[in-house]
């Protein structure tokens, strides 16, 4: 019976993939529509015909690879599941200690080792897709130093999550996806706070922006959206990458302003300006804070889900994946298989909330520079930097898409530059 579920899923899992590809490949149209040709949001205006070919090309492969991660996924954590590798772990895990945080460490990393293991030919893939296309500039070992970072990264934050999360389900049985609700609160918060200081340098190295006239336009900028910043930093990005980046992050004294030297290097000083606008419009509207609070009322939605489905099917196949109850270690795999399924379900409806305020940071871009020029340029830069799709199919918009669609910014930053003429 185990081997029938398996064979179906990897069949089902190998039948999606064709089906995304076909539809990528054969079916899905990139082409803009017939009334913005030769307009600014015309691709054939400012890509060479090379350049069209090779965005067309490397963003049907992007495409594809996102496609099939996500089930890929799910087919891991219900294979581990079913054919008993989960439980296998357990039994290894009680074996070494009879504490429970011991356990849970011991558990984890075999966990997340088989988990590393498994999902590294999809993001080998990746990397060297993006290496062939000239979007990555990063060494394979440079590129590995990067994946083993995110492991230990990832092992550290998963193990106090998990260690906290299974107590509550032993503790409380059936209600406890609501003191684990109450506990991701903070939880959240001091992530997103130590994020800029502690976990981004792990991966790439921040200095002030050595720019200090182009500092000084981009801190008055901050200065009149009550960003409480000292400083821009720089961050060393050419060794990794040819695409284009800036952004603000954390949260009170920890805010951050970060330009990527790709970003220095290829725009020019109002293109910058622009784009830093853009990031304080973030700030100005508080679309951080309602993206937390958006984030905590998923997260509440999400647990009680999880808790009822994670209960129904341990009840009826829990013995047969030698799994006793939820609380046991071994269920985790399907934590995170019914986790991550609501998530990817979820996603049009939170990349559609993120478009909106990707917008609307847009047009307090706008408000505050007073310079569409320069925001179309940019666009345009970034466009053809990052190879991607103008105009990309519909399915990759509602599941990939946070940001409003290159057509879209275009289109309404020549809007605003029509009225204003």
């Amino acid at each position: 019976m185990k081997t029938k579920w398996a064979l179906n899923a990897i069949l089902a899992y190998l039948l999606f993939g064709l089906i995304m590809y076909v539809y990528l490949f054969h079916f899905a149209s990139t082409a803009i529509p017939e009334r913005f040709k030769g307009t600014n949001a015309d691709p054939a205006t400012f890509m060479t015909g090379r350049e069209l070919y090779l965005s067309e090309d490397y963003s049907k492969i992007r495409n594809l690879l996102f496609f099939l991660s996500a089930p890929y996924e799910w087919l891991f954590y219900f294979l581990i599941l079913m054919l008993g590798v989960s439980k296998l772990f357990e039994k290894w895990a009680r074996q070494t200690s009879r504490f429970r945080v011991v356990q849970t460490a011991v558990y984890l990393f075999w966990f997340s080792l088989v988990s590393f293991l498994c999902t590294f030919p999809l993001s080998y893939i990746s990397y060297r897709f993006s290496k062939s296309y000239h979007i990555s500039t990063q060494t394979f070992t440079a590129w590995m130093k990067d994946e083993v970072t995110e492991f230990w990264v990832n092992f550290l934050i998963m193990y106090v999550v998990i260690t906290v999360l299974y107590a509550l389900m032993k503790k409380y049985k059936q209600r406890w996806w609501l003191p684990a609700w109450l506990c991701s609160i903070p939880f959240t918060i001091f992530m997103m706070f130590i994020q800029p200081v502690v976990i981004d340098p792990l991966y790439n190295d921040f200095y002030p922006l050595k720019d200090k006239a182009l500092e000084a336009k981009i801190l008055a900028l901050a200065d009149k959206a009550h960003i409480p910043a000292d400083h821009v930093y720089e961050v060393n990005m050419s060794e990794k990458t040819n695409a284009l980046n800036a952004y603000v992050t954390g949260v009170g004294s920890n805010s951050r302003i970060v330009l990527w030297d790709t970003t220095l290097n290829r725009l020019s000083d109002r293109e910058i300006l622009f784009v830093m606008a853009h990031e304080m419009g973030h700030y100005v509207e508080k679309h951080l804070y309602f993206g937390i609070a958006g984030y905590i009322l998923i997260m509440l939605a999400g647990l009680w889900l999880v808790a009822k489905i994670m209960a129904r099917i341990i009840n009826k196949n829990g013995k047969n994946w030698g799994v006793d109850e939820v609380a046991n270690l071994s269920s985790l795999p399907l934590f995170l298989l019914i986790s991550s399924v609501l998530l990817f379900a979820s996603s049009p409806l939170t990349n559609w909330a993120s478009r909106y305020e990707e917008m609307r940071a847009d047009k307090y871009a706008i408000r505050t520079t007073h310079d569409q020029e320069a925001g179309i340029k940019t666009f345009l830069i970034l466009t053809k930097a990052g190879l991607s799709e103008v105009n990309p199919p519909l399915l990759v918009k509602l599941f990939r898409y946070d940001h409003p669609t290159m057509l879209e910014r275009i289109r309404m930053l020549d809007s605003e530059k029509g009225k204003n003429k």
